[in-house]
């Protein structure tokens, strides 16, 4: 049996992260997490010690992506055969992790597997499903594969890619998936419905929202270009 660890990136979700946990407690018990504290200003890893959550607390705040790769290497270190990225804003659902793990294990060829909310859906004209629909593209263009949700924080990798997000060679980013899909990693969507933020506060304002997607876009083309091989 596969061991899976889910890692759970967490800022200012004092108010979120025991109902994630109930619920993650109640429809996956057979899997690992951890909670990463990602330099909170709030009670988050207080109310994690108290309720005896695995707590990695960050000194400071890293973003996103340093919360994964610290969880990354926490799963490295342990040798897990899986790890997944879930919010711990509320948004994802538990119930949906075992078909993204089941869509790895049964095929042997699936790298990564990601939680799409537009795999078969209609997408509104948003901001940002607008941003996610150019991240899309440049996918396709650079990779040859269209990703319906690239931007989606809800993904399974296998223990290959753990390794490389662990090293700090990549991050969990739209421009790591094209760069993978190019050196060969299989990619696939799972279906999965989300919900919105209730409480607390997100990565991402406007103004980061739309810098973050230029920078993307950029990030793919140069890295399909110049990136090489991956090792």
């Amino acid at each position: 049996m596969s061991r899976i660890l889910i890692i759970i990136p967490a800022y200012n979700e004092s108010k979120n992260i025991v109902n994630v946990i109930t619920e993650l407690n109640c429809c996956c018990p057979q899997y690992d997490y951890v909670i990463v504290n990602d330099g909170s200003k709030d009670d988050t890893a207080l109310i994690c010690r108290e309720n005896h959550f695995p707590l990695i607390d960050l000194p400071e705040n890293r973003g996103l992506a340093g919360a994964i790769r610290a969880g990354m290497r926490y799963a490295d270190e342990k040798h897990y055969d899986y790890a997944l990225q879930f919010d711990g804003d509320g948004q994802h659902q538990a119930a949906y992790i075992p078909k993204l793990v089941r869509r790895a294990e049964e095929d042997g060829k699936i790298d990564i597997v990601i939680g799409s909310r537009f795999v078969g859906r209609h997408r509104s004209l948003s901001l940002r499903m607008i941003g996610s629909r150019i991240l899309s593209v440049c996918i396709w263009l650079t990779a040859g594969q269209l990703i319906h949700d690239p931007t989606s924080g809800m993904r399974l990798y296998r223990k290959n890619i753990i390794h490389r997000l662990a090293a700090g060679k990549y991050e969990p980013e739209p421009d790591m998936l094209a760069y993978m899909i190019r050196c060969g990693c299989g990619v696939a969507e799972v279906p999965v419905q989300m919900k919105e933020r209730a409480e607390g506060e997100s990565y991402l304002n406007l103004r980061k929202g739309a810098e973050y997607m230029i920078r993307m876009c950029l990030s793919i083309f140069r890295l399909c270009r110049f990136g090489g091989e991956m090792k």
